[in-house]
């Protein structure tokens, strides 16, 4: 990558902004709960590796009448025993499934184009076994029969990428490992599939999470964020498979633009990064309070933080800081002694008050010292993340593609001094990126997931694609969660300006075919 646009990628926000704006959610406690009094808020996101949740045993009434855009099940069926009949070689099906499927193609476009939402996108995780003839096709059937006209396709997860074996370049291992099949390109077939029937495909990513497999190169420890406690998010997060990286380390960054720029190459419609935060923790420590349970402590990320010292002082401060968890009068007396030459400690971001300067009391100087580097090391980690988005990112800006981000609402909480330990600053994302809020709280209605909404909504700016995505079955609640008519109507009702909402997931809407293509036999 050339310099010029390693430039171009070194911030996206100013970094005196975003202190600021640290600052000031130090001096408002943000209270969820007046949004959603008996809400409870998901503390992991939603994933693939999960079972289909047990479905409640009397479905709930259709709350949309409107026209939803489906295949009727007739046509449904009529095109499935098409495209058996045409993988089986016959010419006259194989012409009939391909008229068949312009036909729904167009109907689709037509109906979406007058029923709200315009854009109504799936989540979708391919397997190995989805390399087998027509099963593409049969996904991506399926998808149009229900109506969706968008998919977010997985494509970088749990450290392995859906790039063909023989030609990949990354890291990480193929999805596809099979003896046989080292050149298929299951990406391609799909975006291909899937263009075919008017479908658009976001290819969906992991970001700051690069799985267990990278955690297993001796030559890439020192790109593996650590915490003050030496713990790497392997011993933080429950299931033992999630590697953050240091945002700051050149070597995780060339790694991840080096596969994104793969996966551009395969022309998707579109880019959607997940995991833009740092490890989601449980209990006492899913806020953070002090700067040892802060993913700092990783070289290059110390690295960029003493070059926000602005002066001797700001740097040797910082430094014990890091080293001790705090700074005592003691160590600011030793600071002023060793640099008389210097007036006030000084890193960006900081403007010291006009009466800090006259302050006789060292208490009350090493108390403000000491939170504006709390305020700093919270701002420097958040500035990693937006980083490293800016980063991932710029490839679909080059394609002139769009590219979104996928976020918690709750993950940019600030808690008196506190944070939420995901340190997701969703707020500060730029505008000309998709906004993809995980809108999945539970209450047993729709109330909390509009509360979640509507949050976003108010924080996003003028012009800001704000795209729900919404998790549920439809016709019938899950677990506590109303059915996907009913959030959709809640929305509705909410915002009817928001033009596009993504359901997760495929593995939802059809459990048993899920579960059949995670194993299968090859010949």
């Amino acid at each position: 990558m050339s310099n010029c646009n390693w430039k171009f990628l070194r911030s996206i926000i100013s970094w005196q902004s975003l202190l600021t704006v640290i600052i000031s959610h130090s001096l408002l406690i943000l209270n969820l709960e007046a949004q959603a009094a008996n809400a409870s808020l998901p503390h992991q996101r939603i994933s693939q590796r999960d079972e289909p949740p047990r479905r409640d045993r009397t479905a709930l009434p259709i709350a949309q009448k409107r026209e939803d855009c489906r295949v009727s099940s007739k046509a449904a069926q009529q095109k499935d025993k098409l495209r058996l009949l045409a993988l089986a070689n016959n010419k006259e099906a194989k012409r009939d499934y391909q008229k068949l499927l312009k036909q729904h193609t167009e109907e689709l476009q037509e109906c979406r184009s007058r029923t709200w939402p315009e854009t109504q996108a799936i989540w979708l995780r391919l397997y190995p076994c989805d390399i087998q003839p027509g099963a593409i096709d049969q996904i991506m059937d399926r998808i149009v029969n229900q109506g969706y006209n968008q998919v977010y396709l997985e494509v970088f997860y749990d450290g392995q990428v859906l790039l063909p074996a023989a030609t990949n370049p990354t890291v990480w291992p193929a999805v596809v490992r099979i003896r046989g099949a080292e050149k298929v390109d299951l990406l391609a077939v799909a975006i291909k599939k899937a263009q075919q029937r008017g479908l658009k495909v976001y290819a969906w990513m992991f970001t700051n999470n690069f799985g267990y497999t990278y955690a297993q190169r001796p030559d890439r420890q020192n790109a593996i964020a650590r915490n003050g406690k030496n713990q790497t998010s392997l011993s933080v997060v429950e299931d033992g498979s999630q590697v953050f990286i240091d945002p700051y380390n050149p070597q995780a960054r060339s790694d991840y633009y080096r596969m994104v720029q793969q996966v551009i190459r395969r022309r998707p419609d579109g880019i959607l990064l997940d995991y833009v935060r740092y490890p989601r923790q449980s209990g006492a420590d899913s806020i953070v309070t002090k700067v040892q349970d802060l993913w700092l402590f990783t070289p290059a990320t110390q690295e960029f933080l003493f070059r926000r010292a602005q002066n001797s002082k700001g740097r040797e401060l910082i430094r014990r800081f890091l080293t001790k968890g705090y700074i005592s009068s003691g160590d600011i007396a030793e600071v002023d002694q060793r640099y008389p030459q210097e007036d006030e400690p000084m890193w960006e971001g900081r403007i010291p008050a006009k009466k800090q300067k006259s302050l006789t009391s060292s208490g009350e100087k090493q108390r403000i010292l000491q939170l504006d580097l709390w305020l700093l090391t919270v701002a420097h980690a958040m500035q990693g993340i937006l980083d490293f988005v800016a980063l991932a990112s710029y490839p679909a800006k080059q394609q002139g593609i769009p590219a979104g981000v996928v976020f918690f609402p709750e993950g940019n909480q600030a808690l008196g001094q506190g944070y939420d330990s995901r340190l997701q600053p969703w707020d500060k994302f730029p505008s000309i990126l998709e906004w993809h809020p995980m809108s999945y709280a539970t209450c047993g209605d729709a109330s909390c997931i509009v509360a979640q909404v509507k949050q976003v909504l108010a924080l996003s700016k003028p012009g800001t694609k704000v795209i729900p995505a919404l998790a549920g079955h439809w016709g019938e609640s899950i677990n506590n969660r109303p059915s996907l008519e009913a959030q959709m109507q809640a929305l509705y009702q909410l915002s009817p300006q928001i033009k596009s909402v993504s359901h997760f997931a495929y593995s939802w809407q059809y459990p048993e075919h899920d579960s059949e293509r995670k194993s299968c036999n090859f010949r």
